[in-house]
């Protein structure tokens, strides 16, 4: 039975890395027709409404102390989403960003040591390989540092601390209800900075449409349903690998839909910084590798 609940864990996380990269593209298409923080707003507002329909019984049983663990981290997440969404609006290249905004992994454990927790030495290890994955990015001469890359490398620092504080509130909280007001709050973030910065507008296009419920019902509510559901039957070291592959079904996905190409300095990289994510979580790595063995 063990073994049954592994290889569906195994099987789940797997696709929500493919619904997250998928993703990307989904939001990249609808931001043809949607400002960007009207479009991540109202999609992690109905997302998230939709996840409370789910889990309203995890809700209920929220105290107050649990209310405000959930919004702190939701707050966390819709500042980042916030930077992410600029990020993949300004971004000319979806791959190389996706590779950016996956050093949060890589800063989880530097932020955690603010909170009084101590990081391993994988971690230190992991900081030159990715500063010469940026250096190798920023060398490339097709590739530019500009408002999207920059957005991108603020949203991973804070996804890192989204990560901390998530973590520290798991302990104490429901999943899916984490999830659900995470979302919420995300939505309830954005859209205030969207109606003082963008003109609002529902005169979209039909394939607008379907690329914004494309977003909200595939790329976030059954995401994350499946991944609350996933990590249940997982752990937590076997999901942290598993995870890792977003990146690179993004880039993936990139190069078939957008037709994306990458220079032998940028696959180099992004290959150094996946590395350096890989090494961050070599603890994780390691037991994951030990779980397969056996």
């Amino acid at each position: 039975m063990i073994q049954s609940n592994a290889a569906k864990s195994d099987l789940l996380l797997v696709m929500v890395t493919l619904l997250a990269a998928a993703g990307w593209i989904f939001s990249k298409e609808a931001l043809s027709g949607i400002p960007p923080l009207m479009f991540i707003g109202l999609r992690f507002l109905v997302a998230g409404l939709v996840l409370s329909l789910f889990g309203w019984q995890a809700l209920r049983a929220l105290d107050r102390r649990g209310v405000l663990r959930t919004v702190l981290v939701g707050m966390s997440f819709g500042v980042a989403m916030i930077f992410w969404i600029l990020g993949l609006h300004h971004a000319n290249h979806i791959g190389v960003g996706a590779f950016l905004t996956c050093l949060g992994a890589v800063f989880v454990p530097i932020v955690a040591t603010l909170f009084g927790e101590r990081a391993n030495r994988a971690v230190w290890f992991s900081l030159p390989l990715a500063a010469i994955g940026l250096a190798s990015l920023s060398l490339d001469s097709q590739f530019m540092m500009g408002w999207g890359e920059l957005s991108f490398l603020c949203a991973a620092v804070l996804f890192a601390f989204t990560f901390v504080l998530n973590s520290r509130a798991a302990a104490k909280t429901s999943p899916i209800a984490l999830a659900a007001v995470q979302l919420v709050v995300v939505g309830l973030v954005a859209l205030p900075v969207s109606l003082l910065s963008e003109v609002w507008t529902f005169a979209w296009p039909a394939s607008i449409w379907m690329w914004m419920l494309a977003s909200i019902f595939i790329a976030t509510s059954l995401r994350f349903f499946m991944q609350t559901w996933a990590q249940s039957l997982s752990s937590a070291s076997n999901a942290a690998v598993i995870m890792t592959l977003e990146p690179v079904w993004t880039a993936m996905l990139a190069a078939v839909w957008f037709g994306e190409t990458m220079t032998a300095m940028q696959l180099g990289g992004c290959a150094l910084i996946f590395s350096a994510l890989l090494v961050s979580r070599w603890h994780s790595v390691r037991n994951a590798v030990r779980m397969l063995i056996k």
